[in-house]
């Protein structure tokens, strides 16, 4: 039975941080027809877009947390990551690896959390850091759409923080798994699916100072 008394909620509920999940290097510089890991048609410009969300909270004082996967060159910690339809990817000191710092506009004061898994909060130092912030929202964009976003949402969600997910600017490895990938955060948290346009509303109508 669907849930009838969902209370209103606010697209920022208290203190907010945008988390650019996994826009590494790759994305502007691996050109290759077939790569190890598949993305839906559109995938580059979706993470494009993404700069204006990262223009926006610079510009409004939000915290920019930028997510990396990174594996070590031996392969030591993939563990079953290999087992599915991905191949050997975002391995320690490829270029490809890198965050794209120049593309999305990285500012000294922005914040790098790297990770071996797909969810930003396993392994991770990510929970230190929210608490350490005081968020409340975690505003994500990245890819991808069904993997790391999801699982950084559905951990969050479990550990109650307010999720909400541009849309138009994540990107997933078909478009069938992207649309699936939104419908199931917002079957978590209902208003969790946003347009970039409403997110930059939002977030340039935050006082971070209040």
């Amino acid at each position: 039975m669907a849930n009838t008394s969902v209370p209103d909620r606010q697209l920022i509920e208290g203190k907010p941080a945008l988390v650019v999940i996994d826009i590494q290097k790759s994305t502007f510089i691996d050109n290759s027809a077939v790569r190890s890991i598949d993305n839906m048609p559109g995938y580059k410009e979706r993470m494009i877009a993404a700069k204006d969300l990262i223009d926006s909270a610079h510009e409004r004082d939000v915290p920019v947390i930028f997510i990396q996967e990174v594996h070590r060159p031996d392969f030591v910690d993939f563990g079953r990551e290999l087992d599915g339809s991905e191949g050997i990817h975002c391995l320690d000191g490829d270029p490809r690896t890198e965050i794209a710092k120049e593309e999305m506009g990285f500012l000294d004061g922005d914040y790098i959390v790297p990770k071996r898994r797909y969810s930003a909060f396993f392994g991770t130092d990510f929970e230190i850091l929210l608490r350490g912030l005081q968020v409340n929202t975690l505003i994500l964009c990245g890819g991808l759409t069904d993997v790391c976003v999801h699982y950084t949402f559905v951990d969050a969600h479990q550990s109650d923080y307010f999720c909400r997910v541009v849309e138009d600017c994540v990107a997933g490895s078909s478009i069938e798994a992207h649309e699936a990938a939104l419908n199931a955060m917002e079957y978590l948290q209902t208003g969790a699916r946003q347009q970039r346009s409403a997110v930059i509303e939002a977030i340039s109508e935050y006082n971070a100072a209040a």
